[in-house]
């Protein structure tokens, strides 16, 4: 089982391991799955639960019900399922090879979820899953956007972190949250 198989793992050592995946990400048949970057110190990292506790969260949250989604009905997880931790134990991006160590289980994920809707939250998650199957977007150009992309819906969206704003209006986010949730409920799954 995936599960264990993550929780056995300790491929990358300088990691804090909190390796997040179960029944907390969200249903098994969920019809929208949303790929973060990694769980952070403050929120995954504490609580075991993707985008919870911490801003990004509550953010991330607050996001959902501008598109009319709800938390029970979709699958969250993360390009790396251990909190890379800088040398003073702050949060800091993952490294290509921590990325790399982690995709058999985000491919893993997809494929055992089987989701319509594989919703890339920011660039490393954008990346890991170009690993996964090329899809040839970039987070500026392809933001908002739907493609197609590993038998799936494609849809690229910023981080819900506060960092985000530089890069693209709240205003901004928030109609993409809205268009997402407006594709989605349209298209209900069977």
């Amino acid at each position: 089982m995936l599960t264990k198989a993550v929780g056995r793992c300790y491929a990358c050592k300088e990691m804090a391991h909190c390796h997040v995946l179960g029944e907390v990400n969200g249903p098994a048949n969920a019809q929208v799955m949303f790929v973060g970057e990694a769980p952070g110190r403050h929120g995954a990292g504490k609580s075991g639960v993707p985008f919870s506790g911490d801003e990004s969260g509550r953010r991330f949250e607050a996001l959902l019900a501008v598109g009319g989604l709800r938390r029970a009905d979709v699958f969250v997880t993360n390009a790396v399922l251990c909190n890379p931790l800088d040398g003073a134990g702050n949060n800091r991006r993952p490294l290509a090879r921590e990325v790399r160590a982690c995709l058999a289980y985000l491919r893993g994920q997809i494929e055992a979820v089987n989701p319509d809707y594989v919703v890339a939250l920011g660039g490393v998650a954008l990346d890991a899953l170009g690993r996964i199957e090329a899809h040839g977007v970039t987070l500026a150009s392809g933001c908002g956007a739907l493609r197609p992309w590993f038998g799936r819906t494609l849809v690229v969206l910023y981080h819900p972190g506060r960092r985000a704003i530089v890069h693209r209006s709240v205003e901004a986010q928030e109609g993409d949250w809205r268009r997402l949730g407006e594709v989605v409920n349209a298209n209900p799954s069977p």
